[in-house]
């Protein structure tokens, strides 16, 4: 499974996350969020983290061109768009990024949003559910309705998201069974702060649960 720790602005902190066990970094390039890191800070990061982790811009209404030139300059392997795109867009951005992830984020209240998710899977290589939140994108520490996605099999990868923590995440997987899991807010101290105590929590959490063959 993958883990994913999005939100990741300090080059110590990291580390020491790759180190523990994550298999993805998430970089916030909305300019507007409190996460918000310039290419010079992403470069600082993905400099001395192992070529095993994937390095993921995240973005929301930027052009095509704005992505482009961040995931180039910054060594990413992987964009996930987290605002309004559409099918079109996302096949626009693998024309100028064809060796690059792409994560379609969406924010899911309810089964018509799902089915909505469904839509992109024939246009991305991944996506992911987050909790919908009227007036912010992601990093609210709202949790999705678990049971909505107990049948959820898009036919692509996917990752969940939304108020995941080292105390619930052992309830969500067991509950459900996405491709990979996204935290932000609950392994933070504020935001782009991280807590490496409760990351540290996080991957105890998960090791217990591989060992015990859940």
């Amino acid at each position: 499974m993958r883990i994913k720790i999005c939100g990741i602005r300090n080059p110590e902190q990291a580390k020491v996350i790759a180190d523990a066990g994550a298999t993805a970094l998430g970089f916030i390039c909305v300019a507007s969020s409190a996460r918000y890191v310039s290419i010079q800070q992403i470069q600082s990061v993905v400099e001395n983290l192992p070529p095993t982790v994937d390095k993921i811009g995240v973005f929301a209404g930027a052009s095509l061109a704005e992505i482009a030139f961040i995931s180039i300059s910054s060594s990413l392997t992987g964009v996930q768009l987290h605002g309004d795109e559409s099918t079109d867009f996302c096949q626009q951005v693998r024309r100028i990024l064809p060796d690059i992830e792409i994560i379609k984020a969406l924010r899911i209240r309810n089964f018509d949003d799902l089915k909505n998710a469904e839509i992109f899977t024939d246009y991305v290589d991944t996506l992911l559910l987050d909790a919908y939140h009227p007036k912010q994108l992601g990093g609210t520490g709202h949790t999705l309705d678990w049971k909505m996605l107990e049948k959820f099999n898009p036919g692509c990868p996917w990752f969940l998201a939304g108020g995941l923590t080292p105390d619930n995440i052992e309830s969500a997987l067991h509950q459900i069974q996405p491709s990979g899991i996204d935290l932000s807010s609950g392994v933070e101290k504020a935001p782009g702060d991280k807590d490496l105590n409760k990351v540290a929590r996080l991957f105890e959490k998960l090791r217990v649960r591989t060992q015990q063959g859940a």
